[in-house]
């Protein structure tokens, strides 16, 4: 599994969204201590998404923690004409997705963790499923895998060491 890790200037406009928020009680002989763990996705809406983990007392701080997080990690994916290239399945931990490119006008059809992804990536048309847990954090995991691992025509006619333009042109 190749990841396409990329650097990103400080100019390009990276978009947070909030996945979910978990709060982790520790009872103590002083009381509860109260911590927030929150999962966050950035992306450009122009194929390039990262995914980070951010944990602190408060829950702005852990958001905040979360996107610096994310910005450490971003990958490019392939995104032609507002859907993927090809269908893909891909698992993480018990999480299983499944992510199909859709017709113009279909929509993001794909439910919690994977619709943040997919609009942070700029997916305007996909059809996914997700299989197996739900649980946020492998499903961001997991969809940000089967992203990773798409290839346009271009790579794959890239590593063929074939040109694309005999092949269209007949």
């Amino acid at each position: 599994m190749a990841m396409n890790k990329v650097k990103i200037n400080s100019d390009v406009e990276l978009k947070d969204r909030l996945v979910a928020i978990n709060r982790v009680t520790k009872v103590t002989k002083g009381g509860r201590t109260f911590t927030f763990a929150a999962i966050v996705v950035v992306g450009d809406g122009n194929g390039v998404i990262g995914w980070g983990l951010g944990k602190a007392g408060e829950v702005t701080a852990a958001i905040s923690k979360g996107v610096e997080a994310a910005k450490k990690n971003l990958v490019k994916v392939p995104v032609l004409k507002g859907t993927v290239p090809h269908e893909i399945e891909a698992t993480f931990g018990g999480a299983h997705v499944f992510l199909k490119p859709a017709a113009a006008g279909t929509g993001l059809v794909a439910g919690g963790a994977m619709r943040a992804v997919l609009e942070s990536v700029g997916v305007k048309d996909i059809l996914a499923k997700s299989k197996g847990s739900s649980n946020p954090h492998n499903l961001v995991k997991a969809t940000i895998v089967a992203l990773s691992q798409m290839r346009d025509a271009y790579t794959v006619a890239k590593t063929r060491g074939i040109s694309l333009d005999k092949v269209f042109r007949g």
